[in-house]
């Protein structure tokens, strides 16, 4: 398996996993931040395929990262709610807004700041990629995306939009599919399976709904993880009848074990 890490014996070889919330930490190292870590620090999803983080962390108003360095990483950022303004040393700085995708390329090293300047708190995917070996050298960069910039479509009552590869203009340096999906009110739509190489990392990010997978029909909340081969059946997701249901599709090169 590409570049992956996970507890033993965590993963099953299923086609179709549901894994709750709970499963994965949280953490308040601080009273301005709350982290929910579904990849990356302490979860048993220590990496997948070269993902190294996919998180979600809310950021109190008035508060945030001040500058610190990274490398050889690839980071993008997908603000849920409220605004982010980042600054870094190759000069890019703005506000990141919700349903805007950022990427900021490390190369060999750079330093940025993430802050939450208003009033209202911000809350925010990010996930970070080790680069692929073959943009070694490459100088750090980063590049922005509104809403209107992504090319989406609509699959059943539900909007989904392209963030990387699948027609999406945002530059990537790892292997790997995201989208975005929301599904509305009291609607339901058809998951896309994994491509063949493929494996599925799914992370809901608002809302609440149900999972239907041939006789398991697990409820979802937000933070919940589905994983999915490429073997999978048909997966119908619906939305709780009062609240759109989101979540994010990370199509990675393949780290489920498979029966031999």
């Amino acid at each position: 398996m590409y570049n992956t890490m996970v507890q033993p014996d965590f993963i099953r070889t299923a086609a179709f996993q549901h894994y709750p919330a709970a499963t994965f930490p949280t953490v308040n190292p601080v009273h301005w931040l709350h982290s929910h870590f579904a990849v990356g620090g302490w979860s048993p999803l220590s990496r997948l395929s070269g993902m190294l983080t996919a998180h979600m962390t809310s950021i109190a108003p008035r508060n945030g990262f001040t500058w610190h360095p990274h490398r050889g990483l690839e980071i993008y950022t997908w603000v849920l709610d409220g605004t982010v303004y980042h600054e870094d040393t190759t000069g890019g700085k703005g506000e990141i807004r919700a349903g805007e995708l950022q990427r900021m390329f490390s190369g060999d090293w750079i330093e940025h700041q993430e802050l939450n300047l208003t009033d209202e708190p911000a809350r925010v995917i990010q996930i970070w990629y080790a680069a692929d070996p073959e943009y070694r050298g490459l100088e750090p960069h980063y590049q922005q995306l509104t809403a209107d910039e992504l090319p989406s479509e609509r699959i059943g009552d539900a909007t989904v939009s392209k963030l990387i590869r699948n027609g999406s203009p945002m530059e990537h340096h790892m292997n790997g599919r995201l989208t975005a999906t929301i599904v509305d009110a009291g609607g339901s739509t058809e998951l896309e399976a994994p491509q063949p190489g493929e494996d599925l990392f799914l992370y809901i990010t608002d809302g609440q709904g149900r999972a239907t997978h041939g006789d398991e029909t697990p409820a979802l909340d937000i933070y919940d993880v589905i994983l999915a081969t490429p073997q999978v059946e048909a997966v119908s997701i619906s939305a709780s009848p009062d609240k759109s249901l989101q979540y994010m599709c990370y199509y990675l090169p393949s780290f489920i074990p498979t029966l031999n």
